[in-house]
């Protein structure tokens, strides 16, 4: 038992080392889905603009590229408000969305469909300079 109370401890304590690595700052964004699909991107939908390979259970959002001047680079961390973990930034929207994210969802359209479209706070870390 007390094993197993150890492993929890040192999982928190990971977590709370990754999170203390950061600045976290806030943003309110529109927030939209999306899956791998084609017809929802292009006729590659596994590569990301940035060129990373998108497999479902990733947690991966897509930014607008005004959110990219503001912090949001690639492989930023961010915290989405109505959704558990960290997600990372690891795809760019076109030009014409502002203020948005778009968060994968692999290939399930009715949890990307169920989602929608919403009005969320985010927190997005900046790495500390050490």
């Amino acid at each position: 038992m007390p094993i197993l109370f150890l492993v929890f401890v040192g999982c928190k304590t990971e977590e709370r080392r990754f999170e203390n690595r950061f600045i976290w700052d806030a943003l309110d964004v529109t927030a939209t889905a999306y899956n791998s699909l084609a017809y929802q991107t292009n006729s590659n939908p596994h590569i990301t603009a940035f060129g990373d390979s998108l497999k479902p259970g990733l947690k991966y959002i897509a930014v607008s590229r005004d959110l990219l001047k503001k912090g949001l680079k690639y492989n930023t961390p961010v915290k989405i408000e109505g959704l558990k973990g960290v997600y990372f930034v690891k795809d760019k929207m076109h030009y014409r969305w502002k203020n948005r994210i778009d968060i994968y969802m692999g290939v399930d359209v009715k949890a990307a469909k169920q989602w929608g479209r919403r009005r969320v706070c985010i927190e997005f870390g900046i790495p500390k300079m050490e």
